[in-house]
């Protein structure tokens, strides 16, 4: 992999640290014009990730998995892509990673983390105690990983401006035994290296999940706006 660019360290300088041998770094929350919310082009991704130097991207949009599915072929040679998508349930966002199919949103988040498992997909629970996004209500996500349903926690997440939030995300994640995730939320290009979780290779979703757990949590709190710029970003329609 190419060393990130001098841009790219000077928004992220945890960038420039050496990577250690045989270890990725993977960024577990991203999102593309797919989510709704982002007009981040596959292009702009691609471009996003040279500059970065990101080993592995989670794509992981809004109730939606067909711009993860469209980058594996943009990306290919470049960076690995895990298909994600971050799903709506009555009680808040929980992420499935490693899916092959659409979790339809709406459900109860027990049902909504059975369905990931049934795919063989890991369930991962994004920014849990920041109010200010769609994060899983406490009793939720108590009840979930009581229910043995959670794989993961975000313990770093680079929207969330408080750092006491995400600390407390890390602690409930080490006091339930939970692996622990690192993303940059991206919606715009530039967050893309905010952070990420350097972690020994993986070769499976299984051997992910384990590997996650002897990783080490990088970020910082990165949320600008993206530089206007004139663009026409494609209809998303198609993806159902």
């Amino acid at each position: 992999m190419p060393a990130p660019s001098p841009a790219a360290i000077a928004r992220h300088p945890h960038l420039a640290e050496p990577r250690r041998p045989g270890w990725v770094r993977v960024d577990m929350h991203s999102h593309t014009m797919f989510s709704g919310d982002s007009t981040t082009t596959l292009e702009e991704i691609r471009a996003a990730v040279e500059e970065s130097a990101i080993d592995v991207l989670c794509v992981t949009d809004h109730n939606a998995i067909e711009g993860a599915v469209r980058l594996e072929k943009v990306l290919a040679g470049l960076c690995r892509v895990i298909v994600g998508e971050e799903v709506r349930t009555h009680t808040g966002e929980v992420i499935g990673l490693f899916l092959t199919e659409k979790i339809p949103f709406g459900a109860n988040a027990h049902d909504t983390a059975r369905q990931i498992r049934d795919q063989g997909g890991i369930v991962y629970v994004p920014h849990p105690f920041d109010p200010m996004r769609r994060n899983i209500t406490e009793d939720s996500l108590v009840s979930l990983t009581a229910a043995g349903l959670v794989d993961a926690i975000e313990a770093h997440n680079s929207k969330t401006s408080l750092a006491s939030l995400n600390r407390r995300a890390l602690e409930f994640g080490e006091a339930h035994g939970l692996a622990l995730g690192s993303g940059s939320d991206a919606h715009v290009p530039d967050a893309l290296g905010s952070a990420f979780v350097e972690m020994p290779d993986f070769d499976s979703p299984a051997d992910f999940l384990l590997k996650l757990r002897e990783g080490r949590v990088v970020g910082h709190h990165w949320d600008k706006a993206r530089p206007w710029s004139p663009r026409i970003v494609p209809s998303v329609s198609e993806q159902g």
